[in-house]
């Protein structure tokens, strides 16, 4: 079968990207790259994406605003404005921009200690958040930090989001059973949760489990299609003709009609303690969320993201979610997914998402007055079930229970001290893990694999010949000032355990890319050491940059020759003639 030839057509732009690579103002300017190769036979997939988009986004985005303790207009207004910035500068071609259910509850549980009870407070302090967030990724740009999110760890985000997930459903089963709810905290909330069922409204919960029922159907038999549109249509033609709306419903009310304003937020930085790191907090999230949600899109669709551009695509869609009314946003997979499904091509989907929005906005927002709490609620469960990934905890299980303990610890931070300081748990986790990973690197011992001239870890491989009267090992690892210690210690430790008598230690650099001052000086010291036990220490197949700092430290006239073309099997063959008869 012949490809496609829209498929024909992306291998061939993105072939000539890799040939001809897009320089000055041009490479931060994405649609001045897109748009010249763009194709109007694409006009009609990204304009159906794009509707599609918005009839999904709308009733999700009344849902996460509530998250987020803001009316619910404020989440529409993240869709319309986010998306349409986004695309003048992300790299990703079907990544859409709006709330995330995380990000509107960080906002929200932080926002309200903040808030002071002052609804225009709370609304200033998000969109100062999303201000915020914006100048970090410009500044994150400029200095070329796209790359420290990978410090947080695909573990750590696991245990962060079922965490997560736990938390903001605990704040939405009030609403589906039709009780007041409350308490700080995740256990707190769940305590409180229990005391009322007694006064569970039943009308309510049958409408929102009914609701529920509906979405999941449609999440599993029509994936990509605005199922959350149509729950959201026929229960507010049901409350509307009904009697059901005499049975206590809570419901959204009249929304303002029109376009938000252009407007600065009320306050400033330093009249908020606390929106700095509420801001780092979100824009960690954004940009993990986002650029991983963009690569997957862009893999299957065979083309590669900028990530370093994404900080402007991302700051550009906060700077207007804070000048237009709305609270930070980001991108998401499953938003995405649907834009992809449909058929986005290029980032003018999100183009006519904006302006579909809008038009909601100017003409139809008295038909949500009576849509129903319960109904918002149902759709934020639906969507954090996601964030809870099984299959992947109990791969974690299988493959390794230290692995998996971390995630553990991320996913308690959240449910006991709040997504807040769980974001910073998780940060702290994945920066110790890092640590204690670099600072006790793994140190082979190795022996000649039988019938060959090779050498390999001989922990791993039992069958491996060991070298009578000689060590031999090599460090997976840099060797660096925080674990030459370490690695000292190591070789200690097995010289001493090792019962016959030892002439010769053999340590292969082959593993150590590079080394700094303070690992130099420690060879320096066990070769010393070695020599006042009787061990000589032969140095093999070091890099080149390494070779340098060894021979400033003067380790060339001490320790011998450790030039490239000595091997292991060089010296042992030499030890093995000299201690013959």
């Amino acid at each position: 079968m012949s490809p496609a030839p829209d498929a024909e057509a992306s291998r061939a732009t993105n072939a000539q990207a890799r040939e001809a690579p897009v320089a000055g103002w041009r490479a931060v300017f994405p649609p001045a790259q897109w748009l010249a190769s763009y194709r109007t036979t694409w006009l009609a997939n990204d304009a159906v994406a794009g509707v599609t988009l918005a009839a999904y986004g709308i009733p999700v985005s009344l849902a996460y605003a509530s998250l987020a303790g803001l009316p619910p207009q404020y989440g529409i207004y993240c869709y319309l404005v986010g998306g349409l910035f986004y695309a003048l500068f992300g790299s990703s071609r079907q990544l859409a921009i709006g709330p995330t259910s995380a990000i509107s509850m960080l906002v929200g549980v932080t926002v309200a200690g903040m808030a002071q009870g002052d609804p225009g407070r709370w609304a200033s302090i998000a969109a100062l958040t999303a201000l915020v967030i914006a100048l970090m990724c410009v500044l994150a740009w400029l200095f070329r930090l796209s790359s420290l999110v990978n410090f947080i760890s695909e573990t750590i985000l696991l245990g962060f989001k079922a965490g997560a997930a736990l938390t903001i459903a605990v704040t939405q089963l009030p609403k589906l059973f039709g009780v007041q709810g409350g308490g700080h905290g995740f256990f707190e909330s769940v305590v409180t949760l229990a005391g009322q069922l007694p006064d569970t409204n039943f009308a309510v919960l049958a409408f929102g489990l009914a609701a529920l029922a509906v979405l999941l159907l449609g999440e599993k038999f029509l994936p990509g299609r605005p199922v959350a549109l149509l729950v959201v249509v026929v229960s507010i033609v049901l409350l509307s003709l009904t009697p059901l709306g005499e049975h206590g419903f809570r419901i959204v009310g009249a929304l303002p009609q029109g376009l938000p304003d252009f407007r600065l937020p009320d306050l400033r930085v330093r009249d908020v303690d606390g929106v700095i790191p509420l801001a780092f907090a979100c824009l960690l999230l954004a940009y993990v969320e986002s650029v991983s949600a963009a690569r997957a899109l862009a893999q299957a669709r065979g083309y590669e993201i900028d990530a370093r551009q994404e900080l402007l695509g991302i700051g550009a869609a906060n700077l207007a979610a804070g000048l237009f009314q709305a609270y930070p946003v980001a991108g998401g997979l499953s938003q995405s997914s649907v834009n992809d499904q449909a058929g986005a091509r290029t980032p003018l989907a999100l183009v006519f998402a904006s302006v579909t929005i809008g038009l909601c906005l100017m003409f139809l927002t008295e038909l949500l007055y009576n849509l129903p709490n319960v109904v918002l609620a149902a759709i934020v469960l639906v969507a954090v079930k996601g964030l809870i990934n099984i299959g992947e905890l109990r791969h974690l299980w299988r493959v390794s229970r230290f692995e998996f303990g971390v995630s553990m610890v991320a996913f308690t931070g959240v449910l006991v001290l709040g997504i807040l300081k769980g974001v910073i748990v998780a940060v702290l986790v994945s920066l110790l893990l890092l640590i204690r990973r670099a600072a006790h690197p793994h140190v082979a011992f190795l022996g000649r694999i039988p019938g060959t001239r090779s050498y390999s870890d001989i922990g791993r491989n039992p069958d491996n010949v060991a070298v009578p009267g000689a060590l031999l090992f090599r460090v997976e690892s840099a060797l660096l000032y925080f674990n030459v210690e370490h690695v000292r210690e190591l070789i200690w430790q097995r010289i001493r355990s090792t019962p016959e008598a030892l002439e010769l230690a053999v340590f292969d650099l082959s593993a150590s890319p590079s080394v700094d001052l303070a690992g130099a000086r420690m060879l320096a010291k066990l070769h010393a050491e070695l020599q006042a036990t009787g061990i000589g220490l032969r140095l093999v197949a070091a890099h080149a940059a390494v070779r340098d700092i060894l021979r400033a430290e003067g380790l060339e006239e001490s320790i011998g020759d450790f030039g490239r073309r000595t091997s292991v099997a060089d010296v042992v063959d030499e030890f093995e003639g000299r201690i013959s008869p």
